[in-house]
């Protein structure tokens, strides 16, 4: 499910993404990001990794995460950008196949 809210992706990453995952929603900042398969693609990843760890787990895994990277750091991209998740989703974002041969728990093999 796909849906466009400009209030909710403000609210979940500081007004700095286009696109938010609250499972199982995506949000987009505007609904010409409907048509962006990269980015659909990007939080589709997230959608995964959210059923694989557990929905409540991998939000507080992510958070934690984002909390100790931006402690090292000091600052809000670069500590976004090396969460684990973000960086398996940036990687293969552009590849259309990639879920469908995706296996369990990738995102370990960023940390």
């Amino acid at each position: 499910m796909i849906i466009v809210s400009k209030f909710w992706t403000n609210l979940f990453s500081f007004g700095r993404a286009n696109a938010v995952t609250i499972f199982p929603i995506i949000f987009l900042k505007y609904g010409f990001f409907r048509a962006n398969e990269q980015l659909i693609r990007h939080e589709r990843i997230h959608l995964r990794q959210a059923l694989e760890l557990g929905i409540v787990f991998f939000y507080l895994w992510y958070l934690g995460e984002f909390v100790v990277r931006f402690a090292r750091f000091r600052d809000f991209d670069r500590a976004y950008r090396n969460i684990s998740f973000e960086r398996e989703a940036y990687r293969h974002e552009h590849d259309p196949g990639y879920l469908s041969r995706r296996k369990v728990w990738t995102f370990w093999n960023h940390l």
